[in-house]
């Protein structure tokens, strides 16, 4: 019984700075979750081909990454919480227009300034900013630990969200009220939660900010730092082109494009969708919170890897099955060890950067793997327009995903966090 305590350390002794930055993940991945089961859906009752849905997704993801960068880059310099705030005004900008208008050039326009998830998972400024506050609240003994629980609450909100977004959707169409209109209460909530997300990090302490001792401008030599790096540069640049081949292949399956994939293979209605996908989020959340131990184990870089291409196996047979039953099956198993990599990768890159570069590598590499993401749409639009292409994502995913996690380990395998290199060097002894 007393070994299984420490799991729950971080969260128990986390400050209100931390709790707060808990809620808002919880809150935003919920919000996440609820518009991503439907959006396709919404999109199509709109009148958008699949074609324009793969490129408005594109692009959506395309102008997340540039408003990320933009933002994260500059937020240890302006202000942490500052841009949280104008993050959560873009995400409720985006759920406002996409909510009044069908017009292909206006959503288009929208998706590329505003903060919107068609897949279910973190996009924008967002996450960058919240790891580099939540690593400075906790020591490095605790970082996995606590980035795990991290992703478990937003794990189980996503899956919430998915839930109540089908759920309410399948409700309001029972009662009478159109598809379209039915989605269209989806995407409204969606704005909301963009809204009240803002409130809550104006509640944000100073202490989230970079603190004066790291502060780049503390250094002529840090203020020559490419987009808010200096010593960190190689590591990042490198860890940014391996994370966005990963998030390419993640792109041919994001969540609201594997719900239409149902759909249209057999046939799976929208509340059944929210099911799907609520338990696949609530395992792959507990997968994010297994992490932790596994890492203390056999190490970051290892539990990323080893755990990454049985799932990406597990992807490629998903629609192999011949039957909606065994699909559920495979994608659940797949989930309940595909988030494994997450919390470890997050805690890796925390790691192996200076305290004043890690907003900043932190949006670098979350950019990377947006922009990564926002191309594959493009493609899978089209694919899911054939019907004997359908499957054709789920093969090419599974198969640069298991290259991303071989190239990672050849890399960085030698590349070890600190409180790995303590462990080696043991008790007393200078690392």
């Amino acid at each position: 019984m007393a070994d299984k305590r420490p799991d729950f350390q971080p969260f128990r002794t986390l400050n209100a700075d931390g709790r707060i930055l808990f809620i808002t993940r919880s809150l935003r991945l919920f919000a996440y979750g609820f518009l991503s089961v439907v959006l396709v859906l919404y999109l199509s009752q709109v009148g958008l081909s699949e074609a324009k849905i793969g490129l408005l997704l594109t692009l959506t993801l395309l102008g997340d990454t540039v408003i990320s960068l933009g933002i994260t880059t500059r937020a240890d310099r302006i202000g942490r919480r500052r841009m949280l705030i104008l993050g959560s005004a873009l995400m409720g900008l985006a759920g406002f227009f996409f909510a009044v208008t069908g017009n292909f050039w206006l959503l288009l326009l929208t998706a590329t300034i505003g903060v919107i998830s068609p897949s279910g998972n973190e996009v924008g400024p967002f996450l960058s900013i919240e790891q580099a506050a939540l690593t400075q609240i906790v020591s490095d003994e605790r970082r996995t630990q606590t980035f795990a629980w991290y992703n478990l609450v937003g794990s189980f909100t996503t899956a919430l969200g998915a839930l109540c977004g089908g759920g309410l959707a399948q409700s309001a169409q029972a009662l009478g009220l159109a598809a379209l209109e039915s989605y269209r209460l989806v995407v409204i909530g969606y704005a909301v939660i963009g809204g009240l997300l803002g409130w809550l990090f104006t509640r944000l302490s100073p202490a989230v900010e970079v603190p004066a001792s790291v502060h780049p401008s503390a250094s002529p030599v840090q203020k020559k730092g490419l987009l808010g790096l200096h010593r960190s540069r190689k590591v990042v640049i490198k860890l940014s082109a391996l994370f966005s081949l990963d998030a390419f292949a993640g792109g041919f399956i994001i969540q609201s494009m594997m719900a239409y994939w149902f759909h249209v293979r057999f046939g799976v209605q929208p509340a059944l969708l929210g099911g799907i996908f609520f338990g696949a989020n609530i395992l792959a959340g507990l997968s994010a919170l297994a992490a932790a131990r596994v890492a203390s184990k056999i190490g970051l870089i290892r539990t990323m890897v080893f755990t990454h291409i049985p799932s990406n196996i597990l992807l490629i047979l998903v629609p192999l099955m011949p039957n909606l039953p065994l699909a559920i099956t495979i994608l659940l198993l797949r989930f309940s060890i595909s988030q494994m990599d997450v919390p470890t990768r997050q805690s890796y890159t925390m790691a192996v950067v200076s305290p004043d570069e890690r907003s900043a590598a932190a949006g670098i590499t979350g950019v990377a793997r947006t922009t990564g993401a926002s191309l594959a749409p493009i493609f899978t639009g089209p694919l899911l327009a054939q019907a004997a292409w359908q499957s054709v994502p789920f093969f090419v995913s599974g198969g640069l995903k298991i290259m991303y996690d071989l190239l990672l380990y050849w890399s960085f395998r030698s590349n070890r966090p600190p409180e790995e290199r303590k462990k080696t060097a043991g008790p007393g002894r200078d690392t």
